[in-house]
């Protein structure tokens, strides 16, 4: 996997990628309409943010690059890659428990507040992936 050079992108699959966590400087862009939504994308090697009709999605600390975002109504899924550990916030459902799996690996339960937000740490190495799927239960 690399980073997203034209920040955000529809694969044939049916998701979406973004983020590139090469850049020194932060990029955005608005208004990219996907599957009758509309998404805007900020990345830079800080930071990398995706919101959703003006709602929250995603954000890493540092910045990251996520491939096959897949949002459904049990929870989420994708792929990312980044130059160091990130930590990882989504936006999800108020007052639900979420079952976090990494790489394969059960990484527990989690429970979202009146927010919905979920925040995971996810070890990354530049040049590698982890899959990351958020499942309701």
């Amino acid at each position: 996997m690399s980073v997203v050079k034209e920040l955000i992108r529809t694969e044939k699959t049916g998701e979406i990628s973004f983020g590139n966590y090469e850049l020194e400087t932060k990029a955005k862009l608005d208004d990219f309409k996907f599957g009758g939504d509309i998404y805007k994308v900020k990345t830079c090697k800080d930071i990398t943010k995706l919101e959703k009709n003006g709602l929250f999605v995603y954000e890493s600390v540092p910045g990251t690059a996520v491939t096959g975002l897949c949002e459904t109504a049990e929870g989420v899924k994708f792929t990312v890659e980044g130059a160091t550990d990130a930590q990882i916030t989504l936006e999800l459902m108020d007052d639900a428990e979420y079952a976090i799996n990494i790489n394969g690996e059960d990484a527990g339960v989690m429970k979202t507040g009146l927010g919905g937000k979920v925040t995971i740490g996810v070890e990354l190495s530049e040049g590698e992936q982890s899959s990351v799927i958020v499942t309701k239960k």
